[in-house]
């Protein structure tokens, strides 16, 4: 059973989230050869304050 953590800045849209977790399954199924309700997909959104590039947070 494929576990697949997607990290994820957050204020996307729930649409936004569902679709990704739909194409990533949809992915999975192809290239593993798994049933969809074998893929586990879960989203972790990271708020800005915390994500870093550079040497500063994507808040600023």
């Amino acid at each position: 059973m494929p576990i697949i953590h997607i990290e994820i800045l957050e204020g996307r849209s729930d649409e936004k989230v569902r679709e990704l977790i739909n194409g990533i399954t949809k992915i999975t199924v192809q290239t593993l050869n798994v049933k969809p309700d074998q893929v586990r997909v879960i989203i972790h959104p990271i708020p800005r304050r915390y994500w870093g590039v550079g040497g500063i947070t994507k808040e600023e």
